[in-house]
């Protein structure tokens, strides 16, 4: 009888169980005039379910590659992360949160505030931007960024060594190191959006639609030409030089980083295309 309690608990629990959703993500083939080639494949960071992200073709080309490069190679160990933003965020002196915004923002931002249980002077000590990420990540699901698809590449990346093309210290640097004005755009940008962002990300991810992606990428804080400069174009610009630097050591690097990465003229196949490389969307 205990036997058949447990059987059927397991049954249970095995129905209750998430089922993966298919997908049909985007992903390219780099080659250079010397033979070298890479892989870029376009990853989302959270799902509410998990994905099939590894198709036919993503898993040949993981297969085929000797390294796997991503953005954060720690994204698991969450209390490392977690300590390298609370050092950086550390500040000294900073007015309420309300007076490094504008008036008009305020009740927009009270309400935020409010939602994520915070109070307008618990940031006296924290530096704005670290502020605007901490209430931006108020409704945060750690499930799903457990279904992210870069700690699924990760997972999968066997014995392959993962490279990290800027690491948690640097990519929090980024925002660390941006002028208190710009910084307050980014806090503005986050109330703005606040409540308003019902695009289904997950869902033109899953299609493999780049021009979807790449309209995300002209709104909210990167439609601020200085945070897009910082965040976005300068990042893409500063992994483009570390793949190239990879393929030409005669590696052949799987290249997962968020999808957003890879849209439009700025993206890395476009700026990769733009140092002589052939870059091919094959899925």
């Amino acid at each position: 009888m205990r036997k058949l309690f447990i059987l059927a608990a397991a049954l249970a629990l095995f129905a209750c169980a998430e089922k993966p959703e298919p997908a049909n993500p985007a992903l390219w083939r780099v080659e250079g005039r010397g033979g070298e080639s890479a892989w870029l494949f376009g990853t989302i960071h959270s799902a509410k379910r998990p994905l099939l992200w590894r198709t036919e073709q993503v898993g040949q080309a993981l297969d085929g590659s000797d390294t796997v490069m991503v953005e954060v190679a720690n994204l698991a160990n969450e209390r490392e992360v977690s300590a390298t933003f609370a050092r950086l965020a550390r500040s000294k002196g900073q007015p309420p949160l309300s007076q490094r915004i504008a008036p008009e923002m305020r009740p927009a931002l009270a309400e935020l505030l409010k939602k994520s249980g915070h109070s307008d002077g618990d940031f006296a000590a924290v530096d704005t931007w670290a502020a605007a990420l901490t209430i931006a990540r108020a409704d945060a699901d750690e499930n799903e960024a457990r279904n992210g698809v870069d700690r699924a590449v990760m997972a999968a990346s066997g014995s392959r060594p993962v490279v990290e093309l800027e690491g948690a210290a640097k990519q929090l640097g980024l925002f660390d190191a941006l002028p208190e004005r710009e910084q307050r755009d980014l806090l503005a940008a986050i109330v703005r959006e606040a409540g308003t962002n019902t695009t289904d990300l997950a869902g033109s991810w899953r299609k493999g639609d780049m021009a979807a992606i790449e309209r995300e990428t002209r709104k909210g804080l990167l439609a601020d030409p200085e945070l897009r400069s910082v965040l976005f174009v300068g990042r893409n610009r500063d992994w483009t030089a570390r793949i190239i630097a990879a393929m030409k050591a005669g590696k052949t690097p799987f290249v997962a980083v968020g999808a957003a990465h890879m849209a439009g003229t700025e993206g890395l196949p476009a700026m990769l295309s733009a140092q002589g490389y052939t870059v091919t969307r094959v899925e």
